[in-house]
This record gives structure tokens, C-alpha cells and sequence, in this order.
């Protein structure tokens, strides 16, 4: 297994950005999983500034391929008094694979005061629950995870507590990235099996300028709303182990079935 720490520690300052490489353990077919491609570009825009305040929000375009050595390039667009905006690609030999620009804002003195998102009825793991984590080679041997399933979950919802097993030393942004992309599209709950996917778009918004949680163990949820012409929209959320809201999310993905 090649932790996710350790990836992000070998890879090298080159003139502009900084060049590694992708294991076999982190891709999601022929491409590597989302969240890692994600946390590396999270990592090398936490670099590239200086006193930067938390993450907020991430914008995120998977534009292609990502496998084997790649090179991280991260730019400011702008810094203002409050919030920096910083925009991260990822390139490997086929191109350029991924987009990302990052928001990262301290907080500001406001009226208003708003705290929503119930978390979904699914008990944290402990040390009675049957825990279950992907083979090698395929991108979730690097985590734990249970899924619930059962008669109450939507036809196109999906919810799984999930942690990394191995995240000593990570971010807590960079950890939070890294699973938060952790589950299949909700629509192919409709499909009923496997079957070809990419997502396209992703954004999320970070709930809170520190994301903390018990024992590494966060809820993911996932719910299509739409889902035609190969096509498919959902909404996502991310709770901790206390039950607060952590990051609210949207992905459009493309089914090719």
C-alpha cells in the first residue's frame, strides 16, 4: 500500500509545481480516484502561498486522465483581506487530467448565524462492526468502510461511514478531500451492478474552518436526483462523529450504460 502521506511527502519541487507520481493502488480504473487527484492539488495550493486562512470552499473539473508521473502546477488569482484564491492543475503525460480552484477564507464578523444538515439515521462503527476495505490494486484498499442497506435508503442514495487507514500526519483539509469522493455515484444504485462512470464537475463547501472527527471516521452521503441521457446529478454531505455537518457537495457525473 502506498499511504496517502507518503505519496504527497515524495513528491518534488520542480520549476513551477511539483512532480511524483501516481501508485497503482490509488487508481479508480485507468484513472486515478478523484479525492487523491483532489488532495494533491489541495496539497500543492496549500504550498504555493504563504499564511494561508482554512479552506472553504473547492471547485473541481476532471478533464481527463490522471496516471503514473504527473506534475502539480498551483497559481494565486487573487488575494484579498479575507479570502485567496488559488487555482491547482494536474497533468500527466495524456495532458492536462484536473482543475481545481480553491477558496480559503478566515472568518468575518456577521448577523447572521445558520447551522442546518441533519445527519442520516447510521451509527458509527466500532470495534463489533464488520468493517470492510477494497483489494488490491483498486483505490479503496486505502480505506475502511461500511455501508448501510437497507429498505429505508433511497433507490438512489448512498450512505457509508468511511475513514483512511493510514492519515497520521495529513491536513485536515487534505484528509477531508481525500475521503470526501469516497462513494460510487448514487445512480448506479438504479443500474443495479458496475458500470462505466466519470465524473465530471465537483464542488464542495467546507462547513467550518476545522473539520475534526472521532477515531478518522466520517458519514458520506450521496442522493441522485436526476439521472437521463447519461447524465446524472447528485447532492452529497459529509457529517462527523458527533453528528455536525462538515461539508455540503454536488457532483455531476457522466454513465456511460
Amino acid at each position: 500500500m502506498n499511504p496517502l502521506p507518503e505519496v504527497l511527502a515524495a513528491f518534488e519541487p520542480v520549476e513551477g509545481g511539483w512532480r511524483g507520481v501516481i501508485p497503482d493502488t490509488w487508481l479508480q480504473g485507468r484513472t486515478a480516484y478523484g479525492g487523491f487527484s483532489a488532495a494533491l492539488a489541495l496539497h500543492a495550493a496549500q504550498q504555493s502561498d504563504v499564511d494561508l486562512p482554512p479552506l472553504r470552499s473547492a471547485q473541481v473539473a476532471f478533464i481527463g486522465p490522471l496516471a503514473g508521473p504527473v506534475t502539480i502546477r498551483a497559481q494565486r488569482l487573487r488575494r484579498g483581506r479575507n479570502a485567496a484564491f488559488i487555482q491547482a492543475d494536474v497533468e500527466s503525460e495524456a495532458g492536462l487530467g484536473l482543475r481545481a480552484t480553491f477558496v480559503f477564507m478566515g472568518p468575518v464578523e456577521s448577523k447572521v448565524e445558520l447551522r442546518q444538515g441533519k445527519p442520516p439515521a447510521f451509527e458509527k462503527p466500532d470495534s463489533k462492526t464488520a468493517i470492510f476495505s477494497g483489494k488490491a490494486p483498486f483505490f479503496t484498499r486505502n480505506f475502511e468502510f461500511i455501508d448501510r442497506r437497507d429498505e429505508n435508503v433511497g433507490p438512489a442514495e448512498w450512505l457509508r461511514w468511511v475513514r483512511l487507514i493510514e492519515r497520521t500526519g495529513l491536513d485536515p483539509m487534505v484528509e477531508l478531500i481525500a475521503i470526501a469522493d469516497c462513494l460510487p455515484p448514487a445512480a448506479l444504485k438504479l443500474i443495479g451492478g458496475p458500470a462505466p462512470v466519470s465524473s465530471m464537475t465537483w464542488i464542495l463547501n467546507v462547513l467550518g474552518p476545522h473539520p475534526r472527527t472521532e477515531d478518522g471516521w466520517w458519514l458520506l452521503r450521496a442522493n441522485a436526483d436526476y439521472a437521463s441521457a447519461g447524465s446524472s446529478s447528485q447532492l452529497m454531505g459529509i457529517w462527523n462523529s458527533d453528528g455536525e455537518a462538515i461539508a455540503e457537495q454536488m457532483q455531476s457525473v457522466a454513465i456511460f450504460a
